[in-house]
């Protein structure tokens, strides 16, 4: 079999005679972004509400990532390092929203109607806490960090990302209680 340009030579096991370092940097990433995506989309989609906003997010965030592979791939924790990237776009995005619908909250009045659901409620609850303690909560139990871990992330105290979790908590029991009774009568 001649060799082309366009196919490097084959191994006897039919694989490329030599795989270049782009390509083992290439696969590399591919790997990292693969057994990342979902955790990390999942994790924005709880704290954004929007699955599409929280798909391009943490898309944006691997971007940046890949751009900068060769550094981010010696850290000690790569994955982190895209998650803070897409929680600051997600919080600077959320920031720009709040203005924007402020703006909009003088100009008329709007009337939405909610759909119904646990993951609804669950929604609607986490969006009805601060940011720090949605954040805490969401970190915590379903990207299942640490407090060591969440405190390193966000540059504070254990004790702090402690309190946040706290409050968070009995925030969300008491607003999904609140909807419980409801459900009831």
């Amino acid at each position: 079999m001649m060799p082309t340009r366009d196919r490097p030579s084959p191994t006897l096991d039919g694989g490329p005679a030599d795989q270049s370092p782009a390509l083992r940097a290439n696969q590399e990433f591919d790997d990292f972004y693969a057994a990342n995506v979902r955790a990390l989309t999942s994790q924005l989609l709880a704290y954004t509400g929007n699955k599409a906003e929280a798909e391009d997010l943490v898309a944006e965030a691997f971007c940046r990532a890949l751009d900068r592979w060769k550094k981010v791939r010696e850290y000690q924790n790569p994955t982190a390092w895209v998650r803070r990237v897409a929680w600051n776009l997600a919080t600077s995005q959320l920031r720009r929203r709040t203005v924007v619908q402020r703006f909009l909250n003088r100009q008329r009045e709007t009337h939405e109607t909610a759909p119904d659901g646990d993951r609804v409620d669950l929604m609607r609850a986490l969006a009805g806490i601060t940011p720090n303690h949605r954040k805490a909560v969401i970190l915590r139990y379903m990207a299942g960090l640490s407090v060591t871990e969440i405190a390193e992330q966000e540059g504070v105290p254990e004790a702090t990302v402690r309190s946040w979790l706290f409050r968070g908590k009995a925030a969300l029991a008491q607003r999904l209680s609140v909807q419980d009774e409801k459900e009831q009568r």
